[in-house]
């Protein structure tokens, strides 16, 4: 059977037509035909589908509040405006979900390389075992971030019941869209992970390639999101063994000369970005602003007045795009972010010194040596509390904080209820919500009516 290189296009109408009734004709004219270990390798290096991420948290998530410009509100028209006030439904009609597009285009290819790379022509085993694998732990992370969107929170009581995603893994036009559980999404996330991890290189050539510490980091995460702190912990310890760089931000002026980009970043893990999708000319919430000190160097770089946006605004906005020559925004696992998985493992341990020890570390590179204060904590309900602050400094603006409101709403102490004003009309965000789970656009239950609706 002939094999070919699918690219981009084909890819995503194949989304649209990934049902065992339904199938659109599609021209192939960028095909090549899939025949050595080398053809594989090319896929895994196509930046536009492996670096792809989502954005739509970067709207849902209560770091940014456009309540007091009329002029942001304005900008925010049709999804936008809906993801923005977690609407019943997203899209209409013939409108297709640019996320979910995209990020079963990267599952398709990680299929079609699991599916035909051992298989390949002029490779050595050693070879094609690491691209076999790097494929394994993208299709993993692609599913842990779809299912963490378009998927209830992790419940262990309810997940195998609960619909989680189609699970798709061979690279197939005619399958069954059916969604599988949360619990065996998950399942299958796991065994991704744990088969790839022996053959990931300790360290790849750049951070778009999955190595060791991107598989551990998947789990870290993986783990947190499904509120097994203890696990999670562990992973992040394991992913930074292999990669614990940390940037100096004391070491950047204001205008950020010498900033890394994205591929080059030494804190960046696995590299993804999220497209604008309008949250980068919103305000960002006062609530999140109050996290900061005026020295804290997050706060001076990475943040800007609103007189710097356009539309304007009062208040601040975040600067974070601009950190890579007005590109997107990174949003991969990170250096940091284990850092913080791990503390939270620790502080929900009873482990309120080691946990603030990586806290202070972290810290220690995000403020002049002269402004730098060591935070301390006597409890572990402390610490947590700590830890969960610094969370809200280091990772704003990367949609990370939908996902911890979504966790963290089944923890009475720590849910929070949000509360947006958007053209003349209040929208509130409840703990226990199904707004925390994103519609799927009808589009694609039109062509596929095997697939269920999330309930709204």
């Amino acid at each position: 059977m002939t094999k070919y290189i699918v690219y981009l296009s084909v890819a995503v109408a194949a989304i649209g037509s990934f049902s065992c009734r339904k199938y659109v004709e599609v021209e192939q004219p960028n095909q090549r035909v899939l025949k050595y270990t080398s053809d594989y390798q090319a896929l895994l290096n196509n930046v536009t589908v492996f670096e792809g991420g989502y954005n739509m948290p970067m709207l849902s998530e209560s770091d940014v509040d456009a309540g007091n410009s009329t002029a942001v509100q304005n900008r925010l028209t049709n999804e936008l405006g809906n993801i923005y006030t977690w609407a019943a439904d997203y899209y209409t009609g013939a409108q297709t979900d640019g996320v979910w597009t995209q990020q079963y285009n990267v599952i398709y290819e990680c299929n079609a390389i699991v599916n035909g790379v051992m298989s390949s022509l002029n490779g050595t085993d050693a070879q094609k075992q690491t691209i076999y694998a790097e494929a394994l732990a993208q299709r993993a992370y692609t599913y842990l971030m779809l299912l963490n969107m378009y998927a209830p929170v992790y419940n262990q009581a309810t997940a195998s019941t609960d619909l989680g995603l189609p699970l798709l893994l061979s690279p197939d036009l005619f399958v069954d869209l059916t969604r599988s559980s949360v619990q065996t999404v998950y399942d299958q996330i796991l065994q991704d992970v744990t088969t790839a991890l022996p053959n990931l290189l300790d360290h790849p050539s750049n951070n778009l390639h999955a190595g060791k510490a991107a598989g551990y980091a998947t789990l870290a995460r993986m783990y947190l999101y499904m509120q097994n702190y203890a696990k999670a912990g562990e992973n992040a310890a394991m992913a930074l063994r292999y990669q614990d760089s940390l940037l100096n931000l004391s070491a950047f002026g204001t205008t950020l000369t010498g900033y890394p980009r994205r591929l080059q970043h030494p804190e960046l893990i696995l590299c993804k970005k999220g497209a604008r999708l309008g949250f980068f000319s919103l305000p960002l919430s006062n609530e999140l602003l109050s996290y900061f000190s005026a020295n804290d160097l997050r706060y001076t770089l990475y943040t800007r007045d609103g007189s710097n946006f356009s539309p304007s605004f009062t208040g601040r906005g975040s600067f974070k795009y601009n950190l890579f020559a007005n590109d997107d925004i990174a949003i991969g696992v990170s250096v940091p972010e284990m850092m913080l998985i791990q503390a939270e493992g620790l502080a929900r341990n009873n482990q309120p010194s080691e946990a603030m020890a990586l806290v202070n570390k972290l810290r220690q590179k995000r403020f002049k040596a002269a402004d730098y204060v060591a935070l301390s904590a006597n409890t572990g309900t402390e610490a947590l509390n700590i830890v969960l602050a610094e969370r809200r400094r280091e990772l704003f603006g990367t949609g990370l904080r939908w996902f911890d409101q979504r966790r963290l709403s089944r923890e009475p102490a720590l849910a929070t209820t949000v509360t947006r004003a958007f053209k003349g009309n209040n929208y509130t965000l409840e703990p226990g919500s199904n707004r925390f789970v994103y519609p799927i656009a009808p589009y694609y239950i039109q062509l596929n009516p095997e697939i269920q609706q999330n309930k709204r």
